[in-house]
């Protein structure tokens, strides 16, 4: 592994053939934070879906139920790779609270353009730490770094799918440069024509 963090994991009683049970914890332990983050995406995504309001309504509305079910079987999947490494994944929402290192997803009924403009952001923070955890686990367990790969490709589509709501005509982005997700929102929103189209 890359890294190693500076409170060790619990070693577990097995992992999987030719891996040591501390390369074990560790990919556990990154694979328990992409857990958590996913975990909290298709709860921020389910959100939007049911908040979203406005001209791009149904548009946005369907557009997010299938990566709510793509993120759901990403979680899924990290899960039991955890549980395959001989480690128990953990996903209570206590517990994902306590661990996450991100605030709560900003936006309540808003219109479809501001909650995109937000979830431009949150896409931002989930993919770059997914990248992250696929380069950490790399040497460790390639099975995981292919997994995590996996999730990216879906992972980047989705931001694509979103992001191509707030391009421009010459190109750019309307949230670039915003550094939070109500900024993001209003920055797309001041982008926006009268009939929502940037």
């Amino acid at each position: 592994m890359a890294a190693r963090s500076a409170k060790k994991p619990a070693l577990p009683k097995f992992t999987v053939p030719s891996m040591s049970k501390e390369d074990g914890a560790e990919v556990a332990a990154a694979l328990q934070q992409r857990l958590n983050a996913l975990n909290d995406l298709a709860l921020t995504l389910k959100h939007i879906h049911w908040n979203v309001v406005g001209p791009h309504f149904i548009s946005v509305h369907e557009m997010i139920d299938p990566q709510v079910d793509a993120v759901r079987l990403m979680v899924d999947a990290i899960a039991e790779r955890i549980a395959t490494l001989g480690t128990a994944p953990v996903g209570t929402p206590g517990a994902l609270v306590a661990a996450r290192t991100w605030e709560d997803y900003s936006l309540g009924r808003d219109n479809a353009i501001a909650h995109l403009g937000a979830l431009d952001l949150v896409y931002q923070g989930v993919i770059s730490d997914h990248r992250k955890a696929a380069d950490d686990v790399e040497d460790a367990d390639p099975v995981t770094n292919d997994l995590l790969i996996g999730h990216l490709h879906e992972l980047e589509q989705f931001h694509w799918f979103v992001r191509a709501h707030l391009e421009t005509t010459t190109g750019g982005l309307t949230t670039t440069g915003a550094d939070s997700e109500t900024g993001a929102a209003e920055a797309a929103e001041a982008h926006a024509g009268p009939s929502g189209n940037t």
